[in-house]
């Protein structure tokens, strides 16, 4: 069973130096129908205008991962790290017993486009950490590439959860075919361009929760990128 969530009909926040939408329920953006999927808690598309960004703020208990897709990311932390984060590379927080971290657009130029997840983590109270990782296009190319996984398995970042997350990038007319365990659950997030799920037509910002299809028929009506988080 296949089940459409719309992009045009998430959540969206506008606070002139971020517009944000959001899949699920968060902050200000309420939908009691749309809380999440399964661990999967949070899908942010956020776009931050150059020079802007996140202040120092907290997270506990949640696994965050950031995937930029346009522009760069500039990420400090209390734990001592400091980045930035280009398209291609993915950094995973724990955020476990509790941190701070701040995150602005690195160029005073050029907005920074970027999706922001949370994931919940299979316990509360671990020691937080941090993890970044660059995976090359060629890698995603007509694929389903692991970003992160429990086992960090793959040379992806390790997330403290039973779940998997994958992306692909799909030229026109490029398929995928990807088996799955029909018991466990999976969200298809359209990052951009234009997909068929099964059949199923996709745009850029559309999400889709499957349950039970033992095969997930990905093919590009227009050239695109995909997000597959498997989940318990």
């Amino acid at each position: 069973m296949i089940s459409i969530r719309r992009g045009t009909e998430r959540g969206r926040s506008e606070h002139g130096w971020l517009n944000s939408y959001h899949t699920f329920s968060f902050a200000d953006y309420y939908d009691p129908a749309h809380m999440g999927f399964g661990d999967l808690r949070v899908i942010n598309e956020d776009r931050v205008q150059p020079g802007k960004g996140f202040p120092p703020h907290s997270h506990r208990d949640m696994e965050i991962i950031s995937y930029v897709l346009e522009g760069a990311l500039r990420h400090k932390d209390s734990l001592g790290n400091g980045s930035v984060i280009r398209p291609g590379e993915v950094q995973r927080l724990t955020a476990g017993t509790g941190m701070t971290h701040s995150e602005y657009n690195h160029s005073p130029t050029e907005p920074v486009h970027f999706l922001q997840i949370w994931i919940l983590p299979e316990r509360r109270g671990l020691q937080p950490g941090y993890e970044q990782r660059a995976f090359a296009a060629a890698e995603r190319q007509g694929e389903l590439r692991l970003l992160a996984s429990r086992e960090g398995g793959d040379g992806s970042v390790k997330i403290h959860q039973d779940a998997n997350v994958y992306a692909g990038l799909l030229a026109k007319g490029e398929e995928i075919a990807h088996q799955r365990d029909p018991a466990r659950h999976a969200w298809l997030h359209v990052v951009r361009g234009a997909v068929t799920l099964n059949g199923i037509a996709l745009e850029a910002g559309d999400g889709a929760a499957v349950t039970e299809e033992r095969t997930l028929a990905l093919r590009a009506t227009a050239a695109g990128e995909v997000l597959l988080f498997e989940l318990r």
